[in-house]
């Protein structure tokens, strides 16, 4: 069972006239995120989030007047809910960067073992091949998601530049993420998943903090 509990969804309040629908919004964001997990991107229709919801498909259409819509903020709810948890690791000011990152770490790959993320996140790569709008909204949900990495990677090796700072995150998200379809729920190494958090949590401060610069050979175009 994962010692680290990431809320679902972290939806952001409505303003202005769509306050009053607050209710309804978050409603059919839950209803379109169980339909992901427990039956997968193909089952994820308008017309059956409506029918989840015990409303009609026009009345959805008054909160998401498309899919798009509905999958932005879907994917916004998200990632949002990871990156509070994650602010409060990488700014603890009685931890050392080394600490932090050993449970921001442990945070992600405990959280893969969660239903949810073992089930959510795969049906969306495989989303992305198939559809730019996906692909560009899963690119940007990473792209936040490193931002925590990045910066503890600056604290624990401020010798590196921006740019390899930022391929060493990419690759220590790669790897973490990679974890899912052989140690996340209910897969072949789910119980060994707190000997791989060691495993990744010594080899990425390690490999952070041995790094020089310059060392990592960046083609021109990068």
């Amino acid at each position: 069972m994962a010692n680290f509990i990431v809320p679902d969804l972290r939806i952001t309040p409505r303003e202005g006239g769509y306050a009053r629908g607050q209710e309804g919004f978050e409603q059919i964001l839950h209803a379109a995120l169980d339909i992901l997990v427990e039956q997968g991107s193909k089952a994820l229709t308008l017309r059956r989030i409506a029918a989840a919801c015990g409303m009609k498909a026009g009345n959805l259409a008054y909160y998401f007047p498309s899919k798009d819509e509905l999958l932005r903020e879907l994917l916004n709810a998200i990632i949002s809910s990871y990156e509070e948890e994650f602010d409060v690791i990488v700014h603890d000011p009685e931890a050392t960067a080394e600490q932090r990152l050993d449970r921001l770490v442990t945070l992600v790959l405990e959280d893969i073992r969660s239903k949810k993320t073992t089930r959510v996140f795969p049906e969306l790569w495989a989303m992305s091949n198939h559809d730019a709008f996906v692909q560009e909204r899963v690119h940007e949900l990473y792209a936040r998601a490193r931002v925590a990495l990045n910066e503890l990677i600056a604290e624990i090796n401020p010798r590196l530049p921006v740019e390899e700072r930022e391929l060493v995150a990419l690759f220590i998200s790669g790897s973490m993420e990679g974890m899912t379809m052989f140690a996340g729920y209910e897969k072949p190494f789910e119980a060994r998943m707190p000997a791989l958090e060691r495993i990744a949590v010594k080899s990425f401060i390690h490999l952070i903090g041995s790094l020089e610069p310059g060392e990592i050979d960046l083609p021109q175009s990068a």
